[in-house]
This record gives structure tokens, C-alpha cells and sequence, in this order.
């Protein structure tokens, strides 16, 4: 199957490949498509870094020392157990044999008025957590709100069909990010330029990248729209006027998919 032409399965596949719920042959399958087909990969990568950025909408939860506790308490019973099963079976032994320790009725009275005072703190701890729940919820709401709307998506690689860039655009916040996926690097005294590639007319410049990892650069909806490619050159510090389109040599390039939200 053309996973290019159905891109609700290839969104479900790569939700799918990025949870770790697609597994066997399935999951190997679309490993080898996303090596094969740079539409695929970009699927794949995008739902990656949505994830990834998902994890940061959440703070960090430190255990509590009861469960802990309670970890022990479960290890310790085990060791008990087995050392008692071991001494049963060791020869000679004609003493009787004593009951075990949860056959006492005292434990299993002192059982139950735990559980009844657990019973009590539940509901007091519930009255609560139930005011503090709506203000969390409210608060991942507006992280939620916050999260990027991916759009248009693009995985630009080289000659070697290496990919080297995720170019990603979010019409909420008109911004184009830029995420370097491989090992280039340019020189000290280069930079690299991201240049449209549209169906009538020459190359337009989307703007001058940096050396770091991850780049944002503003653009309206209308630079990317409809343009069936994007590419960037190598060009001097600072890159060169769009005008004129690229002067140094095409280092990637890639399709510029526009994605069914």
C-alpha cells in the first residue's frame, strides 16, 4: 500500500511507531518505508518530537517514601516465605510445623482497622485533591493551547538522500522551525540560507539559519502555501539577497508536505 496516499494511516502508523505500539513485522515494515520514502520519515519524526514535547508539559513526580516502604515490606515477606518453605522441606525436621504468620487472626484484625482508616483518608484526601484537580487541569489546558500546530512538514536530506533537516511550520504562530537532524556542519565563515522552491517564478528566501540545533525563523502561511518544494544552499556569512536566489551550491532539498489536521 501507497502509505503517500492515505495520510490518515500514515499519521495513525507513525502515532503508532513513536508510542511503541506498533510492534513485529508491522513496525519493521514501516522502519524500512521511512528509510525509503522522506514523506514517511517526516511522519515519523514529527510525531516524535510532538511526544517529546508533551513530556515537558508535565513536571516531574518524586515517589513518595511510602512507596518505598511498601517495596521493602513486599521484598522482606517474600525472603520470609521462602526461607519458610526451604526450613519445611529440610529432612529430620519433626517438630510441627508452625502456622504461618498470615494465619493469625490478630494480623488480619489489625488488617482491617487499617483498612477502615484507609477508607477514612481516602475520602479526606479526595475532598481535597478534588479543588486541586480542576486547577490542574485547567493549567495543562492552557500548555496544551501552547503546544506547536504542525502543518506543513518537510525532511530535506542530501544527494545521498541523508536527511539532514526537519523543517516544520506552525500557522498559529506563524513560525518555521528548523531542527538539524544529521552530523553537517558548515564552516565558520558559511551559512546556510532555506530558500522556497515554487511552481512559477524563482526562489524565494525563507531566511538565514544559525549553528544551533534548533532554529525558529517568522513566516506568513502564504510563503509556504502551495509551494511544492524547499532547499538550502551554502552561502556566505549572512547569507545573500533573495533577489537574486542561491549563488553557492544546493546542500539539501526535500518535498513540503501540507498535513490533514
Amino acid at each position: 500500500m501507497n502509505l503517500i496516499a492515505h495520510p490518515e494511516l500514515l499519521d495513525r502508523l507513525a502515532a503508532g511507531h513513536a508510542l511503541g505500539t506498533l510492534r513485529g513485522g508491522a513496525r519493521r515494515r514501516f522502519e524500512t518505508l521511512a528509510r525509503e520514502q522522506a514523506p514517511v520519515r517526516a511522519a515519523a519524526l514529527v510525531w516524535q518530537s510532538r511526544l517529546a514535547g508533551l513530556t515537558e508539559l508535565q513536571n516531574p513526580v518524586t515517589p513518595s517514601p511510602a512507596v518505598w516502604i511498601r517495596i521493602e515490606n513486599l521484598l522482606r515477606a517474600e525472603q520470609e516465605q521462602r526461607a519458610m518453605q526451604a526450613a519445611r522441606s529440610t529432612p529430620g525436621a519433626d517438630a510441627p510445623a508452625r502456622p504461618p504468620w498470615w494465619h493469625g487472626l490478630a494480623l488480619w484484625r489489625g488488617l482491617s482497622a487499617v483498612g477502615a482508616l484507609a477508607t477514612v483518608m481516602a475520602v479526606v484526601v479526595a475532598v481535597n485533591v478534588k479543588d486541586q484537580w480542576g486547577a490542574e487541569v485547567r493549567s495543562l489546558q492552557a500548555r496544551l493551547q501552547a503546544v506547536p500546530e504542525v502543518k506543513y512538514v518537510a525532511v530535506l536530506a542530501d544527494d545521498q538522500a541523508n536527511a539532514s533537516m526537519l523543517v516544520t511550520f506552525d500557522p498559529k504562530s506563524n513560525k518555521l522551525t528548523l531542527q538539524r537532524v544529521g552530523s553537517y556542519q558548515e564552516a565558520s565563515d558559511r551559512s546556510l540560507q532555506l530558500w522556497a522552491l515554487p511552481p512559477k517564478g524563482g526562489p524565494r528566501s525563507l531566511g538565514v539559519l544559525g549553528g544551533d540545533k534548533v532554529l525558529r525563523l517568522t513566516a506568513a502561511e502564504n510563503d509556504v502555501r502551495e509551494v511544492p518544494m524547499l532547499a538550502i544552499s551554502l552561502e556566505p556569512k549572512g547569507g545573500v539577497p533573495s533577489e537574486g536566489g542561491p549563488t553557492g551550491p544546493v546542500v539539501f532539498k526535500g518535498v513540503l508536505i501540507q498535513k490533514s489536521l
